[in-house]
């Protein structure tokens, strides 16, 4: 949090250096077209004015941004700083639409002859340049901490470098006595201002309304937490967006035998892993739901290939062969047969087995028995466990009894790990 605050307030800081020499500018084009009866400098020097205003109010939106959470705020005030871009929004607009209206008129105006407008080239030019740097800062400084107003207000700093360029080609132009080429190109530039207005004005409303905005964001969220383990799916990822930060909310289903402190685990780590990788994200709201799944993963140990009538067998660490099944209510598919490489082994064999078969995404076990490492291995990937007590049957059997909800979980090992060693190795 700290951390945040701090970048709200470097934007802060840019945005008031900004506004005092956008003001600055706005007052020396205003007195020297005033002096020197440059109508179009002293139209540019208004829309500087609104220029400042516009970057005060992104400032003070910043401002406020930073302040601490209470009671009556608990997000903070995050979207202060959405609002004021919005009202940039609208400055920008109106300037679009003066800048137009002042365009428009200048095609039935022909200027007298002055004398060569020295003071009023070097307040323009002037102004360009100073408008160049406040206008690189502004858009470094906001794309570093995300800040939607100082972002907006550097496009319309670089708009505002290219209208002045006009009506510093405009003010020769009023010596040369070309009216026409001056008119048109501001009106034109005037459009391009009332363009970016209107979207700075249509996508705060936007974020106000808490839209989706950041599709790949959600994209790679979601990508993000279905890695984690014990996660089978993720039912829901929302975006909003307060102000250079985002709030995230997020639901995901896991296996609904697992504990509340298991749950919450896995809660906590996909909290940590987005708030680690996406700088932008202020917060997140974690809902985990238990899974409904269609269709489960299953494995099975047995002693010979044979489809689904292949005979169960009673060990886990030392059984030949393992065979991978894809259960849905109305079918059964075998996925694989796994054959166990670790019989040769005298001690942990079951340890070795499971570290192979969790890279299955398995969702559940049915076996006879189940030493110590091996169950709690097998929990700790979230794979339930189920006791096949009858020796002698098939796979199919295997899956009928488990359909009726005729077999019982193993909820802890049914042997020590000495009887492990002494028994199945």
């Amino acid at each position: 949090m700290a951390d945040k605050t701090g970048q709200l307030k470097k934007g802060q800081k840019v945005a008031f250096w900004a506004t005092f020499f956008t003001l600055l500018l706005s007052a020396l084009k205003g007195v020297v077209g005033v002096v020197f009866n440059s109508k179009v400098l002293v139209a540019d020097a208004f829309h500087s004015g609104a220029d400042s205003i516009a970057i005060f109010a992104s400032g003070f939106g910043l401002w406020l941004a930073a302040r601490k959470k209470s009671e009556r705020f608990p997000y903070g005030l995050y979207k202060a700083e959405t609002f004021v871009t919005l009202i940039i929004g609208a400055f920008i607009a109106w300037a679009g639409i003066e800048l137009f209206i002042d365009g428009y008129h200048k095609l039935f105006f022909v200027p007298p002859v002055v004398s060569f407008p020295i003071l009023p080239i070097t307040a323009s030019s002037v102004s360009i340049i100073v408008a160049f740097f406040i206008a690189r800062k502004e858009k470094k400084v906001g794309e570093q901490i995300h800040s939607q107003s100082l972002i907006a207000n550097a496009k319309e700093s670089f708009l505002d470098i290219i209208s002045s360029t006009v009506v510093l080609l405009g003010i020769l132009m009023s010596y040369w006595r070309i009216p026409f080429v001056e008119s048109v190109i501001i009106m034109l530039i005037s459009l391009l201002i009332l363009k970016l207005g209107l979207e700075n004005v249509w996508n705060s409303l936007l974020v106000l309304l808490d839209a989706n905005l950041d599709s790949p964001l959600q994209e790679e969220i979601e990508k993000l937490v279905k890695e984690i383990s014990g996660v089978k799916a993720v039912n829901l990822v929302k975006i909003r967006q307060a102000g250079p930060f985002r709030l995230i909310e997020i639901e995901f289903a896991t296996n609904p035998s697992i504990t509340i402190y298991q749950a919450h685990a896995i809660a906590d780590e996909a909290e940590q892993n987005i708030m680690d990788k996406f700088p932008t994200v202020e917060s997140v709201f974690v809902h985990v739901e238990p899974s409904r799944q269609q269709e489960v993963r299953a494995i099975i140990p047995v002693k010979n290939i044979d489809g689904l009538r292949s005979q169960v067998d009673k060990h886990f660490g030392r059984a030949p062969y393992f065979v991978i099944l894809q259960i849905s209510d109305d079918k059964v598919e075998i996925e694989d047969f796994y054959l166990n490489q670790f019989l040769d082994r005298k001690q942990h064999v079951g340890l070795h087995v499971v570290k192979v078969i969790v890279n299955y995404d398995l969702d559940m076990l049915f076996t006879n028995q189940i030493g110590e490492i091996s169950f709690y291995m097998l929990k700790e990937n979230f794979i339930d466990i189920y006791q096949i007590e009858d020796e002698n049957i098939a796979v199919e059997d295997v899956i009928k009894m488990y359909r009726e909800n005729s077999l019982a979980r193993i909820t802890s090992p049914t042997h020590s790990v000495d009887e492990a060693e002494v028994e199945i190795g």
